[in-house]
């Protein structure tokens, strides 16, 4: 933890105090990875956490305002996802493994932040344009940096795009959304995890490339 922390009165918090506005922090989102959000109180939350409602409001309004730092921890990780798509080889074997990399990576990114993640999209789907803008910086970390592999293979040979490249990096990114947000619901229709990660590596590669990845 860095920075200086302040309460909501705008003193700042010492060692301990950090420390407390920390543990309601993680205790907050354990809770959301089991509760739906709008089932979780303040009283719940600073019981786990083993303080009371009291030392919660000394941090945080509401729930609200702890969820959106928890978004915020998970905006600034997404700046890890630009390295699935920037500087990568995207011919023969080595395309097929860029594909595979970036699909693995990304899933890997929603599994860990599962949980803040499903609240950031409820929240915005019901038009909170705090949420809408963390989850356009979440999606953006992703979308811009493939949209310029994407118009770079352009000038490489590939067949000219039928959509803008910032539209084909937006579909894709899409794609591995809701198959992230979706893969129970898709498995008991009969597409399994192993099946579904090489479509995905596929689906990548034909966007990014024009082509099927190489052997």
């Amino acid at each position: 933890m860095t920075g200086q922390v302040t309460t909501v009165d705008g003193r700042i918090a010492g060692r301990r105090g950090q420390a407390t506005r920390q543990k309601l922090l993680d205790c907050l989102g354990k809770m959301l990875a089991s509760s739906p959000y709008r089932d979780v109180r303040v009283i719940d939350v600073a019981r786990k956490a083993g303080t009371s409602p009291a030392t919660f409001y000394q941090y945080f309004p509401d729930i609200e305002a702890a969820v959106l730092e928890l978004a915020g921890d998970t905006v600034r990780d997404s700046g890890e996802l630009a390295g699935l798509a920037e500087n990568r080889a995207w011919t023969g074997r080595a395309g097929r493994e860029a594909a595979e990399e970036l699909v693995d990576g990304f899933l890997a990114f929603r599994r860990r932040h599962d949980a803040i993640l499903r609240v950031i999209d409820l929240a915005a789907a019901e038009g909170d344009r705090r949420f809408v803008r963390i989850r356009t910086k979440v999606h953006g970390a992703l979308v811009r940096p493939l949209a310029e592999t994407v118009e770079a293979q352009g000038g490489r040979g590939r067949a000219e795009p039928e959509a803008p490249p910032i539209a084909v990096a937006a579909a894709l990114v899409t794609m591995l959304t809701a198959v992230a947000e979706q893969s129970k619901s898709l498995q008991s229709l009969g597409a399994k995890q192993s099946d579904t990660r090489p479509a995905l590596a596929l689906l990548v590669h034909l966007g990014v490339t024009g082509r099927k990845p190489g052997k």
